[in-house]
């Protein structure tokens, strides 16, 4: 099971025990999100951590407000992840590096993929956001299409995502080819 010591904890004050059931179901979320994505259930999860529904109901009295939690912390451990490609200088490597650095993390994690697909999502939002910043600066390098606009992003990058969450394979290698061809698509 994953190691979680940042798991969001509910309440300084809580039993050494409590806080490591949380732990404990935190970490078995993270796994079984990743795996099923928006299919996953609570007793999943419950079984997964070696706990009841009732102790995972506990930290998250809601499936949505898991969902959510275990998706931030995904969105958290992304920007981790990518903020050394933030240092490049040339804006259309910066942005194709992201990209790809996008396409590869999202390989083992359906949930965080799912997220991002729907535009309902506030993370989803911000991680657009920094995408289309990324792309209006590649722009001016003459690498990306003039007339790209978020919605082209937006469905060229989603619409792979969602074909291979449909095709279910989780290969980094074949994500990276997607991120490559989401590339090109935007390419003069």
């Amino acid at each position: 099971m994953t190691s979680v010591e940042t798991a969001p904890v509910a309440g300084p004050f809580r039993r050494a025990d409590a806080r490591r059931n949380h732990q404990r179901v935190f970490a078995a979320a993270l796994e079984v999100f990743a795996e099923l994505g928006l299919q996953a259930t609570v007793p999943q999860v419950a079984e997964r951590a070696g706990v009841s529904k009732a102790t995972v109901y506990r930290g998250y009295p809601t499936k949505d407000e898991l969902v959510e939690a275990i998706a931030a912390y995904r969105l958290e451990e992304l920007e981790r992840s990518t903020a050394a490609v933030l240092a490049e200088p040339e804006p259309y490597r910066l942005f194709r590096h992201y990209v790809l650095r996008l396409f590869e993390s999202l390989a083992g994690d359906r949930l965080l993929s799912e997220m991002l697909a729907d535009s309902r999502w506030q993370g989803a939002a911000v991680l657009m956001t920094r995408l289309t910043d990324l792309m209006e600066a590649a722009k001016e390098s003459g690498h990306i299409r003039q007339d790209a606009t978020t919605l082209d992003l937006r469905v060229v990058l989603c619409g792979m995502m969602l074909q291979l969450i449909r095709v279910a394979d989780r290969d980094p290698a074949l994500w990276r080819r997607y991120g490559e061809l989401t590339l090109q698509a935007l390419r003069p």
